[in-house]
């Protein structure tokens, strides 16, 4: 055996051994969790007597499948995530842009721009809630001063707005995040780029298109990913702003509806197997295409 391959081997042992705790540590905590999760979910089994709980195979998945309620929050689900996660794209991608600026103040601007995201979800959720109410929501107060409205709404109320409520407490809430991971991405560009693309004279609007957009996709490609799955498995917000309301009831809201409204753990488990399954199907097509891409990417 070389020396090499010891080294190698060695490195190797001390990787896993600094790894296994916290293996262990996720077995405990979200393993045998998500093992027993999918375990309930081929069973009948129910919060006041779990003991009981008997094998029915795929009876709860059957059903839901055919649960009118489960597919509108389906609906709701893929309409706030793909919604939201753009214009968060688009809003971080141009405060990223105007933060990596050199201008005096920002260090400040930078701090001040994550204070929403700072704020817990809940906390920010129902302080929005207030900020809507419509009878003494400081939101309607502005906009009847100013003459878009004659009186109250009820944004998280009314069936026709209440999601777009939704969706503007998440953006407001974390296109700091995206913003955040979109900068790290831009200080990390080459700056040669640009300096050949000032001495060529080339336009600032064509250099952000040809040269930082470009090379800039792999982070970005990166903070929508994070996003996304954030997004699909979306619940504190919608539950804090608007409750069981089926019209932006989430997958999570109505799992959590079955497991504890009504008391029905099988059922809800089965709701939240499947919730778990389209993220981790969405995670691996995105790894395999952007896997793929890559590999096109290198061999060119």
């Amino acid at each position: 055996m070389t020396t090499a391959s010891r080294l190698t081997r060695s490195r190797t042992r001390s990787a896993w051994m600094f790894l296994a705790p916290m293996l262990v540590v996720l077995l405990l905590v979200a393993a045998w969790p998500l093992a027993r999760t999918i375990w309930f979910s081929f069973t009948d089994a129910n919060l006041s007597d779990m003991a009981a709980a008997e094998f029915i195979g795929l009876a709860n998945f059957e059903y839901l499948l055919t649960d009118p309620d489960w597919w509108q929050s389906v609906r709701n689900t893929l309409f706030f995530t793909v919604v939201s996660v753009s214009i968060e794209t688009i809003l971080g991608l141009g405060i990223a842009l105007a933060l990596n600026m050199h201008m005096p103040g920002r260090g400040i601007l930078r701090t001040a721009v994550l204070i929403p995201w700072a704020i817990p979800t809940i906390v920010s959720a129902q302080m929005w809630a207030w900020m809507m109410n419509d009878v003494f929501g400081v939101l309607n107060e502005l906009l009847i001063l100013v003459g878009f409205i004659d009186q109250g709404i009820a944004w998280t109320a009314n069936p026709s707005t209440a999601l777009w409520a939704v969706i503007m407490v998440d953006v407001w809430k974390t296109t700091p995040f995206m913003a955040l991971l979109i900068l790290a991405g831009l200080q990390m560009l080459p700056s040669e780029c640009y300096e050949a693309a000032k001495v060529d004279g080339v336009h600032p609007v064509e250099v952000f298109w040809k040269v930082t957009l470009p090379l800039l996709m792999p982070a970005l490609l990166v903070a929508v990913i994070f996003r996304l799955l954030d997004a699909l498995r979306i619940f504190d917000a919608i539950y804090v702003l608007t409750g069981n309301n089926q019209a932006t009831m989430s997958m999570s809201v109505y799992a959590r509806q079955q497991l504890v409204d009504f008391q029905d753990v099988g059922f809800g488990s089965a709701a939240s197997t499947l919730l778990f399954l389209t993220i981790a199907i969405f995670t691996t097509v995105y790894l395999t295409l952007a896997r793929v891409g890559s590999s096109e990417g290198d061999r060119a």
